[in-house]
């Protein structure tokens, strides 16, 4: 009761009077914890909320005969995958490191496995205003995230117990090691440059999104999409697309501001006003380079895929560069969304919702860039504030081994399952469609379907 009178009091503004007097005083760093662990409660709700924003791009850019099975993967994606960061991923990423073998960086966390032994020592040596199981659910919901990412690259052709199998691994195991090795304390945050990542450019997006590539390069294309006679395969929403990426859009005001981990007003301010320069940035430059070179016409689903792509981009420096900088990354971003869009296309990489070229491109692209553009907060200035190379060379490092950790561990996994219970439907299972025989029933009924199909 007392931490809920204390809470409504600061939002009422009453603190604001009783902080100035010596007696109440005395008890604001209570309060100022109370105000942190609201403040990271209510942006890991806006982060988790972002699993419907992914749900419905994918479902817009895909067909109508597999939307049940695109909202089933969303689904499982946090629900599974609650369970398996609860059990054992929580643990990896954040319990006491310990060295491979003597000498060598810390790798990997060993304790605070199903939030038991352990579980506070990371955040109250870190953040001790916050309560330890506030802290799980923020980095559950980011978790979540980098599982997400891959369904929209491996849509239409996926066997749902594979994907339901790959989404235990991915949030147990391959993305708990990344976070570990830079947010958990391990030899990434060990060097004597440490690279920026504030809210997981790399860590979360580029995982997801380089384990979406290997994904759909083990799968191969959708029938009828390359080949002699292959052609686009147009989705049936673009109201979903673009609503879904609105949706996603204000879930980063969670994404970016809540990785303050504090309710610093000052702090979040300018992490919430970076991350809408550089998504409006993202979605115009987008949007004029796809008008100009490959479409000839104001693309809407192109622009859409800018805002993600600015999005992306500054996750890394939104607290780490100034507003002229976020708005340079958001264009950059725009700009390097389209071309690998189109080399992906070049190569006969199929990815329906161009997962891969917005999170892994773009993440990569966001990282590096920080080494540039990184200000005086961000302690380490970068080359075009007079910095030197030492904070690009940590961007390089950190980007450079977890493409390569993600890239083997989830080529490897999507291997075994496909040498095991299989990856990808069969052929007549495809042209019919997932909703049905994945999970029994369509997502749309007979006359809505023979609408929109």
């Amino acid at each position: 009761m007392k931490r809920r009178i204390a809470v409504v009091t600061v939002l009422g503004g009453g603190a604001v009077l009783a902080l100035a007097t010596p007696a109440v005083a005395q008890g604001a760093p209570i309060v100022q914890g109370q105000l942190d662990n609201v403040f990271v409660f209510v942006t890991a709700v806006l982060v988790i909320f972002m699993q419907a924003g992914f749900a419905l791009v994918e479902a817009g850019y895909t067909r109508a005969k597999n939307v049940a099975n695109i909202m089933m993967k969303n689904l499982m994606d946090f629900m599974v995958g609650a369970l398996a960061f609860f059990i054992v991923g929580y643990g990896i990423a954040f319990g006491s490191t310990a060295d491979i073998t003597e000498g060598v960086y810390k790798f990997i966390g060993l304790d605070g496995f199903f939030l038991g032994s352990g579980v506070g020592d990371y955040t109250a040596a870190t953040y001790p205003t916050l309560d330890p199981f506030v802290f799980f659910l923020f980095q559950l919901a980011f978790a979540a995230t980098a599982a997400t990412i891959v369904s929209g690259a491996m849509a239409e052709r996926t066997k749902f117990k594979s994907y339901f199998l790959y989404s235990i691994v991915i949030t147990a195991f391959i993305y708990p090691v990344v976070v570990h090795w830079l947010w958990g304390g391990g030899w990434l945050a060990q060097l004597d440059t440490i690279p920026i990542d504030f809210a997981g450019s790399t860590i979360v997006h580029t995982t997801g999104g380089i384990a979406a590539l290997m994904g759909a390069i083990a799968l191969g294309p959708r029938l009828g999409r390359f080949g002699p006679n292959g052609k686009a395969i147009r989705g049936h929403s673009i109201p979903f697309a673009v609503l879904g990426t609105f949706i996603l859009l204000v879930g980063w005001y969670g994404f970016n501001p809540g990785s303050f981990l504090a309710a610093d007003g000052a702090a979040f301010g300018i992490i919430a006003v970076n991350t809408t320069l550089a998504a409006g940035a993202g979605a115009v430059v987008a949007m004029l380079v796809a008008w100009w070179t490959t479409h000839g016409k104001a693309d809407v689903g192109m622009a859409a895929n800018g805002v993600l792509a600015g999005l992306v981009g500054i996750t890394a420096g939104c607290y780490a560069v100034s507003t002229v900088g976020a708005l340079f990354i958001g264009a950059i971003c725009g700009v390097v969304v389209v071309g690998s869009i189109w080399l992906l296309e070049r190569f006969k990489v199929d990815d329906p919702v161009s997962a891969v070229s917005v999170h892994a491109t773009c993440g990569i692209v966001g990282t590096l860039l920080v080494g540039f553009f990184a200000a005086e907060t961000a302690g380490n200035t970068g080359i075009f504030y007079g910095g030197n190379i030492d904070q690009l060379i940590a961007q390089v490092i950190l980007v450079a081994s977890v493409v390569a950790w993600t890239a083997v561990t989830s080529g490897i996994m999507f291997w075994i399952l496909e040498s095991t219970v299989g990856l990808r439907v069969s052929e007549e299972e495809e042209r019919q469609g997932l909703d049905t025989l994945e999970h029994g029933a369509p997502g749309y009924n007979d006359e809505v379907f023979s609408l929109v199909d």
